[in-house]
C-alpha cells in the first residue's frame, strides 16, 4: 500500500497548494477576471493580442471592473488573468492527478472495495469542487463588485473536506501501531479537528466579505472586548448578520481563534500527562504549537493592515497556509488516534 499512500499525500499536496495559490487570487482581486468556464479550450490562455482584448473587455461588462478598476490597462489585466487562470489551471491538474493513478490502482488490484468506494467518492467531491467554484464566481458576475461571502465559505470549506479526506485515507493505509492512551485523548482530537475545520470557514466569510479591513486592533474592536449588540445584529433576517455584517463576521473568527487555541493547549497538557513521551503527546505538542503560530499570524496579518484597507500579501498568504498546517496536523492526530 505504500505507492498509494505516497500517491494520496502528493494529491494532498497539490490541493494544499490550489488553497494558497486560490487565497492568492483571492487577495489580488484576480478571482473575476475569467469570466466564462471553458472546461477545454480555457487550458489554454490567450495567446494572441485580439484574444487579451477579447478577455479584456469581457471583464470591463462586470461590475467589478466598473467600480473598482475602471483607470485598469491591459497589463494589469494580464496579471490578474493569469492568478485565475493559474488556479483553475492547477484544479485540473488535481483532478488529473487523482482519477489517473485512481484508475491505474484499480485496474492493478491494488484496492480492496471499501477503498475503491472511498476513493471514487473523494473523486466525486473534486468534480463538485469545480462545480461549486463556478457557482461562487458566477456570484460576482453581476450586482456585486466580489464573490459572495457564503459561496466562497463552502468553496473554501470543500477544498479542506477533500484535504482531510486524502489524508485520513492516507494515514488509514499505514500499519496500525499500538497508542495506549485515555479514549478522553481520541475523542478531544477529532473535536480539534471539527472545530479546526468550522474557523477556517469562519477565516472565508472573513476574507468573502473584507472583513479583515475594518477594526485593525487587537485584542480590542474599536476599544471593547465585545462590540455592542446593536453593531453585531443591525442587518435583518438576523441570521446575515454571521454572512455579511463585518463585526459580526470579525468577532466570530476572533473567538473561534481564541476557542481553538484553548482547547489545542488544553489537549496538550492533558497528552503530556497522559502520554508523555509516546506519539500522540508528540502530536499534540505539534498541533498546539501550530495552532500558537497561526493565531499570531492572524494578529499580525489585522495590525498590518494599511491605512488605505489594503492587507499585505505576505502575513494574509501564510495565515491561509498555516491554517492548512492545522488541519493537516488535526487530521493525522485524530486519525492515528481513531486507530487504536
Amino acid at each position: 500500500m505504500r505507492p498509494v499512500r505516497i500517491w494520496l499525500w502528493s494529491v494532498a499536496a497539490l490541493v494544499f497548494l490550489m488553497v494558497v495559490v486560490g487565497g492568492a487570487t483571492r487577495l489580488t482581486e484576480s478571482g473575476l477576471s475569467i469570466t466564462e468556464w471553458k472546461l477545454v479550450t480555457g487550458v489554454l490562455p490567450p495567446l494572441s493580442e485580439a484574444a487579451w482584448l477579447a478577455e479584456f473587455e469581457a471583464y470591463k461588462k462586470i461590475p467589478q471592473y466598473s467600480q473598482l478598476f475602471p483607470t485598469m490597462s491591459l497589463n494589469e489585466f494580464k496579471f490578474i488573468f493569469y492568478w485565475e487562470w493559474s488556479h483553475r489551471l492547477l484544479g485540473r491538474l488535481i483532478g488529473l492527478a487523482f482519477a489517473i493513478p485512481f484508475c491505474w490502482f484499480w485496474a492493478r488490484g491494488y484496492l480492496t472495495n471499501r477503498l475503491k468506494w472511498q476513493f471514487a467518492a473523494v473523486l466525486a467531491l473534486g468534480g463538485l469542487q469545480g462545480a461549486v467554484g463556478w457557482w461562487m464566481v458566477k456570484s460576482g458576475l453581476a450586482g456585486r463588485v466580489e464573490v459572495a461571502p457564503e459561496r466562497l465559505a463552502t468553496h473554501l470549506l470543500l477544498a479542506s473536506v477533500t484535504f482531510i479526506a486524502l489524508i485520513w485515507l492516507a494515514v488509514g493505509l499505514r500499519p496500525k501501531l499500538p497508542e495506549l492512551v485515555a479514549p478522553r485523548l481520541g475523542r478531544v482530537a477529532k473535536a480539534l479537528l471539527g472545530v479546526t475545520l468550522f474557523q477556517i470557514g469562519l477565516g472565508a466569510l472573513v476574507a468573502g466579505s473584507r472583513a479583515g479591513t475594518s477594526y485593525n486592533t487587537w485584542p480590542l474592536m474599536d476599544g471593547r472586548l465585545v462590540p455592542p449588540v446593536e453593531h453585531l445584529f443591525d442587518m435583518e433576517p438576523v441570521w446575515l448578520n454571521f454572512l455579511e455584517n463585518i463585526t459580526t463576521v470579525q468577532f466570530d473568527h476572533r473567538i473561534g481563534a481564541y476557542v481553538l487555541l484553548a482547547l489545542a493547549i488544553w489537549h496538550w497538557i492533558d497528552a503530556r500527562r497522559n502520554a508523555a513521551g509516546q506519539a500522540p503527546c508528540r502530536r499534540a505538542t505539534a498541533l498546539a504549537g501550530l495552532v500558537l503560530v497561526q493565531a499570531g499570524l492572524g494578529i499580525a496579518t489585522l495590525l498590518l493592515v494599511t491605512g488605505e484597507g489594503k492587507i499585505p500579501l505576505w502575513p494574509a498568504l501564510l495565515h491561509q497556509a498555516v491554517a492548512m498546517l492545522v488541519l493537516g496536523m488535526a487530521t493525522v492526530h485524530a486519525r492515528r488516534l481513531a486507530q487504536r
